[in-house]
């Protein structure tokens, strides 16, 4: 088979360095897609190293392994506060997954996201070839396209956002807005993971802008420049998915969550430690249960995996101490001498490790107040036993709804404010004769099978080729 003409250039905050061939605990996900589409084409990596450092010699670190070139750049301590923590993760985060009343509106960090923007596409602008296709990812880099027009690329760049897109209502508090989604308009190619968030660019590009819209093809003409703008809803890497589940660190994680359970159903949630995540709205919902049916106490035991994550930005400080109270005060109301009925676990566990605690629980619990996907309610499915399937629980604003509702015969959809829902929730799935899961799950496997991480990464490159 040929390789395709065009190598493939990915622009990222973080780079995934690849492991060789056959090392263990080989990339999965979207880190292994993109390094096999970078292996099939040729090209390379770029983004921040990880490390801070004060040398503005713009010296670029560069690798090479697994059949793929990786280029990196150390950032100051300013530009990590201003950029990364600032204005990525106190402003674009919270406001794109609606969070106005989180959301920091600083001209300086601001200036710092625009500034390191810039340092971006000049370290990078030299290592594009001509004929390259370049993939920009994600919010932290949102004006790097125009920066690399205005220093002279003709390529055909592409930007993909992993999170969802405010409605415009809400964007207009953004300062400077306009110019943001200017920078964007840049692109020959934008990807958004639904229609919905698809829509409210749209919308903003028509009301805002005065853009002229062709909905059907998703064109955007603005000032004599067209951009097309499409849904590409992001699936999880299947293969390595069922790889891991098939090791003997699944089998054990399974049968240790299964022994120490003692016959109760186990119910899970994974999630980053991130308000958006919905976790102390989830809490509620499980006190909730308890209250009404005090004697389930018994029957339920949930486990919630919460990674720490950003943990210099004081809203997510405040988000852990909340989680610990709520869950506390549960345990110390319903906990027995032989059983407590949350377990709050605040560290990672690997992708093997993952699929077999999925596979052991009986019940999966995914409830973000907004997210652009959700790869843990596919993983959920992907886990679970065809004969003796699990139920999931999934929040209706999760990106991952609009596959896995699957016209009410999918995964049981929930307003994740609501602690009643979640309550009502709990109790039909645990509840949910044999038939009916599988039914469910049936529905839902053929997507998750299918619309995987690698299907995702063709569509969108072959459509950036094309145009």
């Amino acid at each position: 088979m040929s390789r395709p003409s065009s190598r493939l250039v990915v622009i990222s905050n973080r780079v995934a360095v690849p492991k060789a061939r056959g090392a263990a605990g080989a990339q999965g996900g979207l880190a292994g897609a993109l390094n096999a589409a970078l292996r099939d084409r040729g090209g390379l990596w770029f983004g921040w190293s990880g490390q801070e450092s004060e040398d503005r010699t713009g010296n670029i670190n560069v690798q090479r392994g697994g059949g793929v070139t990786t280029a990196t750049i150390d950032l100051s301590t300013r530009d990590v506060d201003e950029y990364y923590n600032g204005y990525a993760n106190s402003t674009l985060w919270p406001l794109f997954h609606y969070r106005i009343d989180l959301a920091e509106f600083e001209n300086e960090t601001g200036r710092g996201y625009e500034r390191v923007n810039e340092r971006f596409a000049e370290s990078v602008m030299p290592l594009i070839e001509e004929d390259d296709l370049v993939w920009v990812h994600d919010y932290h880099l949102i004006p790097i396209g125009d920066r690399l027009r205005e220093l002279g690329a003709k390529n055909r760049i592409g930007f993909f956002l992993h999170t969802p897109w405010p409605p415009t209502r809400l964007l207009t508090s953004l300062p400077f807005h306009e110019r943001l989604v200017r920078t964007m308009l840049s692109y020959n190619l934008i990807g958004f993971q639904t229609e919905e968030w698809l829509s409210s660019f749209v919308h903003y590009c028509e009301t805002e802008l005065g853009a002229e819209v062709e909905k059907e093809s998703g064109r955007i003409t603005h000032e004599g420049r067209t951009t097309t703008a499409r849904a590409y809803p992001i699936g999880i890497d299947w293969d390595h998915f069922q790889e891991q589940g098939d090791s003997g660190e699944a089998r054990q994680a399974t049968q240790r969550l299964l022994s120490s359970t003692r016959h109760r159903t186990g119910m899970i949630g994974v999630d980053r430690l991130d308000y958006s995540k919905g976790l102390p709205e989830r809490i509620d919902g499980i006190g909730r249960f308890f209250d009404q049916h005090p004697e389930r106490v018994r029957d339920l035991v949930f486990i919630q995996i919460a990674p720490p994550s950003r943990e210099d930005v004081e809203s997510y400080q405040k988000i852990r101490a909340e989680l610990e109270q709520k869950t506390g005060q549960i345990n110390g109301a319903r906990s027995e001498v032989d059983l407590v009925p949350i377990r709050y676990v605040n560290q990672g566990y690997s992708h093997a490790e993952l699929y077999g605690f999925f596979r052991g629980a009986k019940i999966g619990l995914v409830t973000p107040l907004r997210d652009g996907m959700n790869l843990v309610a596919k993983e959920y499915v992907a886990a679970q036993d065809p004969n003796d399937p699990g139920v999931l629980i999934l929040s209706d604003f999760a990106g991952a709804a609009h596959q896995l509702g699957c016209g009410g015969n999918g995964a049981l959809l929930v307003n994740p404010h609501s602690p009643d829902a979640l309550a009502r929730a709990i109790e039909t799935a645990l509840d949910m004769p044999l038939g009916e899961r599988k039914s469910r799950y049936e529905a839902m496997i053929e997507t998750v099978r299918d619309d995987n991480v690698q299907a995702w990464t063709k569509t969108f490159c072959s459509d950036l080729a094309t145009g």
